[in-house]
């Protein structure tokens, strides 16, 4: 073979890819082609990646989904987050740090707090989530969600996550937890929340981070955008010990082996009779409806059970989104992430979504946070990090607060 025909080989071999694959974000689309026509590539064993044009009532969409068979025992599912609840970082980054071959973003979160001037927002996010099978965060009040009307029937714990069979599945995860001392025992009504619940109890770990903790006595249990709570109290334990107290919520991280109890209303009166050196034992899980147990779970809401949609999608949005869509048995899951580039922005609305998981053989099907937070990344064979694969909306990656990783070994 002659250098020409090696050089030409090389070209040939490079341009297959980039239509295989399409370019990272910010690029042209390439290999753009019809449902029908589409074809998987391997990234990893058990990973495929494919791309593809899809009509909607907006018009011409494109999405880009990642394919993950959970039967094969060097694949699993993961939560992508970056360490502490109250915190954000792009997709990219995520996945790249905890060397992930590929993921999505993941769950609705606090966002922006123009109701509430002078009160940060924390970037935590609305549902339950669950890492390497430790319970990390409580939902919030179905009222203090950020995102679209949820659909009749579904609350903010509902999950998708998968479990100790090695199964993904949907479900909804509750937080039991209680607060006891002299003898007593109360509720505990959060767990590293951006929001609680009117009259409530919340707990705070190391997990949740140093923003402050204003934000959890703001809003009420049938609106977000009411005025902060005039009575609170906060009570900081170390090793099941009062140590300290304040009338406000308070900022800073949290040290290991540290609690810090965030109470409003009747739930801040409760915190007023601690007193220092008073012991305290804080208890607390995510109980899930089916009653398994799961290793990583995080939160969205369902549009697809059964093979049939929810009755009450929104068929009038079409926004960009991601989904997840769940087929064989809990076997193979489907990451699912339309594209932001503005030929295609108009998206899908809801109802399409739940349509499009189960014209790839969903049965199950999940909404994720989507608009500017939308993102699809994955790892070429032989590359280190990972890239964008659609177009996010916004022009770039936004910082989310966790997403759904794919990892292999």
């Amino acid at each position: 073979m002659t250098r020409h025909q090696k050089r030409s080989t090389k070209r040939r071999t490079s341009l297959v890819l980039l239509t295989a694959l399409g370019t990272v974000a910010g690029g042209l689309l390439v290999g753009a082609v019809p449902a029908g026509a589409a074809t998987w590539t391997t990234l990893a064993a058990g990973v495929a990646y494919r791309q593809y044009d899809l009509s909607a009532a907006a018009g011409t969409t494109h999405v880009h989904v990642l394919s993950v068979d959970l039967t094969n025992t060097h694949v699993r599912l993961g939560l992508l987050y970056p360490g502490k609840v109250a915190s954000r970082a792009t997709v990219s980054q995520l996945a790249t740090a905890q060397k992930a071959v590929a993921g999505v973003n993941g769950d609705f979160f606090n966002i922006s707090e123009v109701q509430h001037p002078g009160v940060a927002a924390t970037g935590a996010s609305v549902g339950p989530a669950i890492t390497n099978g430790a319970a990390l965060k409580g939902a919030v009040p179905d009222a203090q969600r950020f995102g679209p009307e949820l659909p009749p029937g579904t609350s903010t714990k509902n999950v998708v996550g998968v479990s100790t069979d090695g199964r993904a599945r949907l479900d909804s995860l509750a937080l039991n937890g209680s607060v006891s001392t002299l003898g007593r025992r109360l509720p505990l009504g959060g767990l590293n929340q951006y929001a609680l619940a009117e009259n409530s109890i919340g707990a705070y770990t190391s997990d949740w981070g140093s923003v402050s903790r204003a934000r959890a006595t703001c809003g009420t249990d049938t609106d977000r955008a009411a005025p902060c709570s005039t009575s609170t109290y906060e009570v900081t334990l170390k090793k099941g010990v009062v140590v300290s107290a304040s009338a406000t919520p308070g900022s800073g991280a949290i040290a290991a082996g540290t609690t810090v109890l965030v109470g409003r209303e009747a739930g801040a009166q409760r915190l007023r009779r601690f007193v220092k050196g008073q012991r305290v034992a804080v208890r607390y899980g995510l109980t899930a409806a089916s009653q398994r147990a799961y290793r990583f779970a995080l939160g969205g809401y369902p549009v697809l059970s059964g093979g049939q949609s929810l009755a009450g999608l929104d068929a009038r949005t079409s926004a960009v989104r991601t989904a997840v869509g769940i087929s064989s048995g809990g076997q193979r899951v489907l990451l699912f992430a339309v594209d932001g580039a503005p030929a295609y922005r108009k998206g899908l609305t809801i109802a399409e979504v739940a349509k499009a998981l189960k014209s790839l053989g969903a049965t199950e099907g999940f909404s994720l946070d989507g608009g500017g937070s939308t993102t699809l990344v994955a790892r070429a064979p032989g590359a280190t990090k990972v890239t964008v694969r659609n177009h996010p909306s916004g022009g770039a990656e936004r910082p989310v607060p966790n997403g759904i990783g794919v990892f292999t070994q």
